[in-house]
């Protein structure tokens, strides 16, 4: 197809103004979302006045000034849906400003006062205050609104069976489970709600070097909203920013193609379609895109949100490098360096993952058009220098330098797959090569249209499209290079998909404009993908089962013989396509745009299959560590939170959720206590502290510290109380009785003021 090249934009992609409908007709698709969002919420125990102070929130608190502020960036208004979810994202970055300064003044009472100073300062200053009331926004077509309305319920009703049906807010029984993560995430939004600096709550004084910007969100919400953590965390923050998401996912696809459709297909694409796969239970041998890791990583989506929105401002940056023609949607215009600047600040703590991908995009823009025209395009090196600013911020000032166990090692998430499988010569070539087809249709087969803008196009990409390819390039070629702890690096490939996601929706979009089908084969096209889908879902529901064989490439042969299947159903489809076209006009040279539709669809039964088959596991999904969350443990950790200071800290004897190796290595991914609790705790669990790269089976790195820890309770002194009490901030002790009982002498040195039974806390006075 030849090598790559870089055209200018052409003028006749400007955007064509679909015409005026009346008012309540526009507005039908975001009520009717959102009416149903609420709905499922209230569903699955939310309270109509947690939804109400949350609503109450979101709209006082990010997005009048986000939107505000956006709208002082931006040049010309586009849409009112683009103004409001852009502006929601600069919400975001502008409530970290805000907790950081009200923490480090250590006012947060006065939190809910933030947002005032936006407000006054549109309201004070005359060349602001017409940001207030902004007129010239374009319609928005209407099937464009209720597609990514459908969108934005579809995935929260996800959601509500993998993830809000499964987790009550606070456990019901002492058989309540939970996945293990969360309790963890509830931690850091507990200690960001009481702290700066930000340490590792379950190790008290231990420095918290990591991507925390998303419990910032949480605890704000907490604190200006007037929410209980809890209901925050597992109810109200993640389906809010998946809806954001969706709608960003769309907006963003039609500021940088000019094209609305690209948008609303991206955001099906990225919300509706899951995962390819052919098992039941659901795997994720490689990593997902949307599939689990949405609701069990609140940074995920968070980090996300931020990056969908960054892409709109750079691509404006890399389009006015490009050319002075008309434009299909308004420029931003110099704004767009301050706005891509907050959002790449805000990135840089959302998700370690996500500059790398950005700075890659840039660069491999600079490089392409410096190639093709022989001069440097100072624009987007601009916008490159801001990316590597932000980037050196989280290197030195978030991260101090620590790696996470990333390190250099080709194909480390692939390589396991065909490591140890028997084979030899020829054979074990077809396993590697397995391997890569496998990856590439589990986690890649949504970004087919990218192949077809390529094709398209002649390799002759627009400067803008080369910005999206350099990204989704840049997200595999990262997982494949890279090593990490736990898999870590496969969250590469989630921040190259933003990319990639978009791009395909893009070359989908220009063939279905150049074959240019009547209404009819629109129409039979549409039914034809529906009908597919169903046959897909079916098939899956009715035949998938669970993975079998020994071999590590095993998980990997369901999807490799599914797609083979429908392979060939495609070339005996293509065939015959291709015999009935010689007499049906209609059907010549359309066969491809409805070959990629299908291709596209494909993975369509991944979400659902995550949420039908999975409905005993209590954590959600159907992958993943359930650890017990017994309602008695943490009513103590809440007993505690109700009672004590915001720095007062707890100590503990239960540091291991389990023995492991006959009962001589201690899983120590314990969390419970901090994060209900919302306290610092001397010593809990260290399993997730940086320094140890997520090996949670390492010992405690301050034995002589652990030792005085327990000893506090099973052979406690009044010097050695004194010492925790004066040096340690310790105030509280919590006996979990089922790591062992408190020593008989505890309550002559301490006062006892609580005892479930199984758990017991006693308060140290000086």
């Amino acid at each position: 197809m030849g090598s790559l090249v870089v055209e200018r934009a052409s003028a006749d992609t400007v955007e064509r103004t679909p015409p005026a409908r009346p008012w309540w007709l526009r507005w039908a698709p975001p009520v009717a979302a959102v009416a149903a969002c609420a709905a499922i919420l209230i569903g699955t125990d939310t309270s109509v006045a947690d939804l109400g102070r949350f609503a109450g929130y979101v709209l006082l608190a990010v997005l009048l000034p986000g939107t505000l502020v956006y709208r002082a960036l931006r040049r010309t208004p586009h849409t009112l849906v683009e103004d409001l979810a852009m502006g929601a994202a600069v919400g975001l970055t502008l409530e970290l400003a805000a907790w950081a300064v009200f923490s480090a003044l250590d006012v947060r009472g006065a939190l809910w006062t933030w947002p005032l100073a936006v407000v006054v300062a549109f309201v004070a200053v005359p060349r602001l205050r017409r940001h207030w009331w902004v007129r010239g926004y374009q319609p928005v077509p209407v099937g464009w609104s209720w597609a990514v309305s459908a969108a934005a319920v579809a995935f929260t009703a996800y959601l509500s069976q993998v993830f809000l049906f499964r987790n009550p807010i606070l456990p019901t029984s002492e058989a309540t489970a939970q996945y293990i993560d969360l309790a963890y995430q509830l931690s850091l939004a507990g200690e960001v709600k009481n702290h700066l600096p930000v340490h590792l709550p379950q190790v008290a004084g231990e420095p918290l070097h990591y991507h925390w910007f998303a419990y910032v969100h949480m605890a704000m919400t907490s604190i200006i909203g007037g929410i209980d953590l809890p209901v925050v965390a597992l109810r109200l923050a993640v389906p809010a920013l998946c809806v954001l998401a969706v709608v960003l996912t769309a907006v963003v696809g039609w500021r940088v193609s000019g094209r609305p459709w690209v948008g609303a297909v991206a955001a099906a694409l990225f919300w509706v379609v899951g995962e390819f796969n052919f098992t039941d239970p659901v795997t994720t041998p490689m990593g997902t895109q949307a599939t689990f890791v949405i609701w069990h990583g609140m940074s995920m989506i968070y980090s996300w949100v931020l990056l969908i929105a960054v892409i709109a401002p750079l691509a404006d940056i890399v389009r006015r490098q490009d050319s002075d023609k008309p434009a299909a949607v308004p420029l931003i215009g110099a704004g767009a360096y301050g706005l891509a600047a907050l959002l790449l600040f805000a990135s840089s703590g959302a998700k370690a993952s996500s500059l790398p991908i950005v700075l890659a995009a840039l660069l491999f823009t600079v490089v392409i058009m410096f190639a093709a025209r022989r001069r440097i395009p100072w624009r987007v090196g601009a916008a490159l220098l801001i990316a590597a600013a932000a980037q050196l911020f989280a290197t030195v000032v978030l991260f101090n330098f620590q790696t996470y166990g990333v390190a250099v090692g080709f194909f480390s998430g692939l390589e396991r797959f065909w490591t140890d499988s028997g084979k030899t010569g020829w054979a074990q070539v077809w396993v590697v090569v397995g391997v890569f087809a496998a990856f590439f249709l589990n986690l890649q087969l949504r970004q087919a249209g990218i192949i077809a803008l390529l094709w398209q196009r002649r390799m002759r990409l627009e400067p803008v499209q080369v910005f999206l390819l350099g990204g989704a390039i840049a997200g595999p070629a990262c997982y494949f290079v890279f090593t990490q702890t736990s898999g870590g690096n496969q969250y590469f490939t989630r921040a190259g998909f933003t990319f990639g996601v978009i791009l395909s929706a893009w070359g989908y979009v220009e063939l279905a404009e150049r074959v240019a089908l009547p209404r009819w084969g629109r129409w039979a096209l549409a039914g034809v993908t529906v009908a597919f889908a169903a046959v897909l879902i079916w098939a899956q529901l009715a035949f998938a089962g669970p993975v079998t064989g020994a071999a590590p490439y095993s998980q990997l042969l369901p999807m490799l013989q599914w797609a083979g299947v429908l392979a060939a159903v495609a070339v005996v489809g293509g065939v015959l396509w291709w015999l009935t076209a010689r007499f049906v006009r209609g059907m010549r040279r359309r066969g491809g745009l409805v070959l990629l539709t299908l291709v596209l669809v494909a993975g369509i039964p991944g979400l659902i299959m995550d949420s039908a088959k999975s409905l005993s596991v209590p954590n959600g999904g159907s992958i993943g560590a359930a650890v017990p969350m017994p309602r008695s443990q943490v009513d103590v950790a809440r007993w505690v939170r109700d009672h004590s200071a915001p720095d007062d800290v707890i100590a503990t004897n239960r540091h291991c959720w389990r023995m492991l190796s006959r009962g001589k290595v201690c899983d120590s991914r314990t969390f419970w206590l901090s994060a209900y609790a919302e306290r610092r705790v001397l010593i809990e669990g260290w399993g997730f502290a940086p320094r140890i790269t997520g090996d949670y089976r390492q010992p405690f790195w301050d034995q002589a510290l652990l030792a005085a820890n327990d000893a506090a309770i099973t052979a406690p002194t009044a010097e050695g109380l004194r010492d925790l009490y004066a040096r340690h901030g310790v105030r509280w002790l919590v006996v979990d009785r089922a790591a062992g009982t408190e020593s008989s002498q505890l309550a002559a040195l301490a006062t006892k003021v609580y005892d479930s039974g199984p758990f017991a806390v006693y308060q140290l006075r000086a």
